[in-house]
């Protein structure tokens, strides 16, 4: 058994390109082997990645393919040979099968006697296979942004400036690229950059690839380099009595920006911790990939850090040289300084006017083509505010709040800040509105109606932040599929499921029931009403909505770990987007009856008088014995009679639309088992298919009602497991 290696090394790589890469490349191998048939379940494959380096490391790999045994079946004996002499016929599949024709055989079949070739093909080297593959492998991998260097037309993320590849201790000849730019295989990496010093750095042996590595500083594992980064941040931050914060975007990018973590501690200015702590955290993770310290939780409103914010931020090194060391955190001072300076300098321009006054550059600030402007967007957002809370019944200390908000929460696009600091949006206009002396219901609405913005975000928190935050997605689904732009396969670019996904969860967090194909319906007359030039069918439009919001809720239900059968018991009911919430809660109660094991029984009960109630005409909406069981038609007294006291009692609980009534609906179920059981099997059991036509439809409706009772939670008949 052997080891093989394979490195390539490069210019610096794109941190968003060396996860991918690796994980492409120990695909592309596995694929390979398995190809080849080399015994895949007694290898080991791993694959790692750098900055400068992606490697591929396979041990325990056979020297050599196993022989391949192979038997063609060929024409008919009597067409092979004539008078014991090879036909054409026969040499010439003699030929085509690599083997002589004397080695042909004949052999019966139930179709007769025909010829066979056997033959066996050597087992290749897998170093030779390797050789081989390897520029193939380099040239499959994909990413974006490739490029050509040199003369030579290999393409890849960046330049390839050597190639490491080994068996064991011997070097498989590979040669990549022409001209200025070949690249040929050798027992020589690189380790950590020097300036311009490509520290060659021998590797006498595939199995000494990480201990070579290590032994210059270098961290090839993208796991242990994570747990080493972190480890220095947590220590630092410790021993400065702070809270870091390292979200894991951050992480994993710091992670893809160094093969060799070090870190050091960096400071700002005291006068910077006038700026909010968010715009110089913002400043230090998103343009400098720095890591802010925290004294204490930010008031969301807080006008400055004073007493948040650390004035103290940590920088992961790449292998500094430690004589290096303070001349790396002085450049980094120097530059975190200068991004600063503009924050803090368009903070002071911005609060020199309130916000209001920012609103007229709204007109010149296009939304989306066919859209209108910011301006535009706005007027309808205040519209969509005020029906919203009028639908809901919210008071006015809700609906007041919101209604403001609306006015104002898109101005703060026109601002200094955010024109420089996109993800800012919101967060600014929160606080400059504070500064303008709104109220704070107002401010914090403003910078709660961006929640969420992703699936991991907080939710609004207020209920005007709910409200406007509703208001604004419904604003952007409904105008986006009005000008005929939906999202198709991986393409979402105003990301309208997350939008729908915001939504659908908002209305979760806030308990509100509207029926939101009604709230839908209402957004696009609207809409249209002011987009004169938009004239899509509302009625498509509408059913297009309520597709696109049911696969949203059928997510959401996924994501609140609701199995797939149940979820189609829930939406089989009535239309899911009359009541979403009910559609959560229900779907809610039966996963934990799954869980806890009391939902079978349930299952099996209702699932067994359904499919008798088939037979009969009972019509689905009809919950109340009342009207369609007579008394006086039971033969059996006893389980008939039961069973129909059972029904009753079931029966005003099934008309119920809260989880208190639908818990109780569940234990009235789950009290049926009994009667249900008397009634089919127990000693006053009873023929439901009785020849009397009264009796039958008669018993046929006492199992319809159980199934009409039970389908106020699902239809059961859906569910599986």
């Amino acid at each position: 058994m052997a080891t093989f290696l394979l490195e390539i090394g490069s210019e610096e790589l794109p941190a968003t390109f060396c996860a991918s890469a690796g994980e492409q490349l120990q695909q592309l191998a596995t694929e390979a082997l398995k190809h080849w048939h080399l015994p895949l379940g007694t290898l080991s494959i791993s694959s790692f990645s750098t900055p400068r380096r992606l490697a591929l490391l396979i041990e325990d790999l056979p020297e050599r393919q196993p022989e391949r045994r192979e038997e063609r079946k060929g024409p008919p004996a009597a067409q092979a040979f004539h008078d014991g002499r090879p036909s054409r016929a026969a040499i010439g599949f003699a030929r085509r099968c690599g083997v002589a024709p004397e080695s042909l055989q004949v052999r019966d079949t139930p179709r007769g006697a025909f010829v066979f070739a056997h033959r066996i093909e050597p087992g290749r080297s897998s170093g030779s296979l390797l050789a081989e593959a390897i520029p193939r492998w380099i040239a499959a991998i994909q990413g974006k942004r490739f490029m050509r260097w040199g003369e030579g037309e290999l393409r890849f993320s960046r330049p390839i400036r050597w190639l490491v590849a080994l068996q064991d201790d011997r070097i498989l000849p590979v040669s990549l690229g022409s001209g200025d730019t070949a690249v040929s295989s050798a027992a020589l990496s690189r380790g950590l950059r020097r300036g311009s010093d490509p520290s060659p750095l021998p590797i006498p042996h595939a199995d000494a690839y990480l201990s070579s590595l290590a032994t210059a500083g270098v961290m090839a594992d993208r796991a242990a380099r994570r747990a080493a980064i972190t480890a220095l941040i947590e220590t630092e931050a410790s021993a400065l009595q702070a809270t870091a914060q390292l979200e894991a975007p951050l992480l994993e990018e710091l992670v893809d920006l160094v093969e060799a973590p070090g870190i050091l501690v960096g400071s700002i200015a005291e006068r910077y911790l006038d700026l909010p702590a968010e715009v110089s955290a913002m400043v230090m993770t998103s343009h400098q990939r720095y890591v802010p310290l925290f004294t204490g939780t930010a008031d969301p409103l807080a006008l400055d850090a004073r007493g948040t914010l650390l004035p103290r931020f940590l920088v992961i090194t790449n292998g500094a040289d430690p004589d290096a060391g303070d001349s790396i955190r002085r450049g980094n001072e120097r530059v975190l300084r200068a991004r600063l300076a503009d924050g803090a300098f368009f903070y002071e321009q911005d609060r020199k006017a309130s916000l209001e006054t920012l609103l007229p550059g709204l007109a010149a600030m296009t939304f989306a083509e066919g859209l209108g402007s910011l301006e535009d967007r706005r007027q309808r957002l205040i519209a969509s505010v005020d029906a919203l809370a009028m639908r809901l019944e919210l008071p006015v200390e809700v609906a007041g709040p919101a209604h403001r908000a609306a006015e104002l929460c898109k101005a703060d696009l026109v601002s200094r800040m955010v024109c420089e600091f996109p993800e800012l949006q919101g967060l600014m206009g929160g606080k400059y509105a504070l500064c303008s002396g709104e109220s704070r219901a107002v401010a914090v609405a403003i910078r709660e109606h961006y929640l969420p913005r992703g699936a991991a975000d907080d939710l609004p928190a207020s209920p005007a932040g709910q409200l406007l935050a509703l208001a604004d997605r419904l604003d952007l689904l409904v105008g986006i599929f009005c000008t005929g732009q939906r999202p198709s396969g991986s393409s979402d670019p105003f990301a309208l499921r997350r939008a729908g996904n915001g939504l659908l969860r908002i209305l979760a967090a806030a308990g509100w029931e509207p029926d939101l194909t009604a709230v839908l319906q209402e957004q696009i007359a609207a809409t249209l009403d002011t987009l004169t030039t938009l004239s899509p069918k509302r009625e498509q439009l509408t059913q297009d909505l309520e597709h696109f919001l049911g696969q949203r809720l059928l997510a959401l239900l996924e994501e609140r770990g609701v199995d797939h059968d149940i979820a189609a018991a829930v939406f089989a009911i009535k239309p899911p987007l009359r009541r979403p919430l009910d559609v959560l809660q229900r779907a809610d109660l039966l996963q934990g009856l799954r869980a806890s094991g009391g939902l079978a029984p349930i299952q099996t009960v209702v699932q067994r008088a359904a499919r008798l109630a088939v037979k009969g005409d009972l019509a689905r909406d009809v919950v109340d014995p009342e009207a369609v069981v007579d008394p006086s038609l039971f033969s059996s007294k006893a389980s008939e009679r039961a069973f129909l006291a059972a029904l009753q009692q079931l029966a005003p609980l099934a008309t119920g639309r809260n989880r208190d009534s639908y818990e109780s609906l569940v234990r009235g179920l789950q009290a049926v088992a009994p009667q249900l059981a008397a009634f089919f099997d127990g000693e006053d059991s009873v023929l439901v298919m009785a020849d009397d036509p009264a009796i039958r439809r008669n018993r046929l409706n006492l199992l319809g009602l159980l199934r009409n009772q039970a389908a106020a939670l699902a239809d059961f008949s859906v569910l599986t497991g």
